[in-house]
């Protein structure tokens, strides 16, 4: 296990905010977006936790997830309806924190960051992962289904054990 993150100091009152970042906002972002609402709902927290994903890469704006992805969540019950959206400037003031899929990402959102407060917002999702040790979570995109499930896998940890931090932390 990763050693956890400090999360930025506030209000008890005040929502947190999370942002899961892939690259096109089709696969993976729009998936740990699914498991993490389902989770928070599950544990009655939606109204101190807001959760929404986005890429580092506009092409797919506006659509919906991968068909597979969407297929693949279904069947362990999540629906995923996002809408494909890529990271924009505001984002960085609007989250608290913001999570990158792979090291890509992680650079992307690095470079696109106005300051180093915003910076500081910036982990990686694998770092909350407790069952499985992934340096990333792989895009599943040209893969088979397996390769979705595994995402799938990985991010469920990764959502479980960022969850336990901010209930830990946080609540």
């Amino acid at each position: 296990m990763h050693a956890p993150h400090p999360f930025p100091t506030k209000e008890k009152t005040k929502k947190l905010s999370l942002l899961f970042v892939c690259l096109g906002n089709i696969c993976r972002s729009p998936a740990a977006d699914g498991i993490m609402h389902k989770r928070v709902e599950d544990e009655g927290l939606s109204d101190r936790i807001t959760i929404d994903s986005a890429g580092t890469y506009g092409g797919h704006a506006g659509g919906l997830p991968d068909a597979r992805m969407r297929q693949h969540a279904m069947r362990r019950g999540y629906e995923l309806t996002h809408r494909a959206r890529r990271v924009e400037s505001s984002d960085f003031d609007r989250f608290d924190m913001i999570l990158a899929m792979d090291d890509s990402n992680y650079d992307d959102l690095m470079r696109l960051a106005p300051d180093v407060a915003s910076q500081k917002k910036i982990v990686r999702m694998v770092s909350f992962c407790t069952t499985t040790h992934w340096d990333h979570v792989p895009d599943p995109y040209y893969e088979g289904a397996s390769g979705f499930e595994k995402v799938l896998d990985i991010l469920e940890d990764a959502c479980n054990g960022l969850l336990t931090e901010i209930k830990n932390n946080r609540l």
